[in-house]
């Protein structure tokens, strides 16, 4: 073979395994309600109402959601990269950064966040079943590490 040919076909197969890197990754754009049935929020009171609208382009995760419980309702704005760059939030006044990035077609989000003058650490894993979306939040804090599950329908 000649330098073109194996060039061209070093290209083609480049290209190729990015576009199958590219389609195992879901896409989370939609609209999704909470299953309360499904869901479980360890030591903390559940949400009456937890809905998010979520638009999901390339390496950009936009997320509107609102979230009802004793306190009143609460609506929020949250953007993340899924390439592993750093992303920078403030939910409730409080900013917070956070790293979103792709273990094969799970996307996880680490962040830090300040409550109440304590560090709390936050490891979401985000799988997508169909029209079911299942965020697992691992929570480290300083009176101890507890898990949430949340389950997502799509509507």
């Amino acid at each position: 073979m000649n330098r073109r040919t194996v060039l061209t076909t070093l290209a083609v197969a480049s290209l190729t395994a990015t576009l199958a890197l590219a389609a195992d990754k879901p896409n989370y754009s939609g609209s999704w309600k909470m299953n309360a049935g499904k869901s479980d929020f360890g030591p903390l009171p559940a949400p009456e109402k937890l809905e998010q609208t979520i638009k999901h382009e390339g390496d950009k995760l936009v997320i509107n959601g609102v979230r009802s419980g004793p306190q009143g309702e609460m609506k929020s704005e949250t953007t993340y990269l899924t390439d592993g760059s750093d992303s920078v939030n403030k939910q409730a006044g409080v900013e917070f950064k956070s790293v979103a990035k792709w273990e094969g077609d799970k996307l996880v989000i680490k962040s830090k966040r300040d409550f109440q003058g304590m560090e709390v650490s936050i490891v979401e894993t985000w799988t997508l079943d169909g029209k079911t979306l299942t965020v697992v939040r691992d929570l480290g804090t300083p009176q101890g590490d507890f898990k949430q599950t949340t389950v997502m329908d799509k509507q």
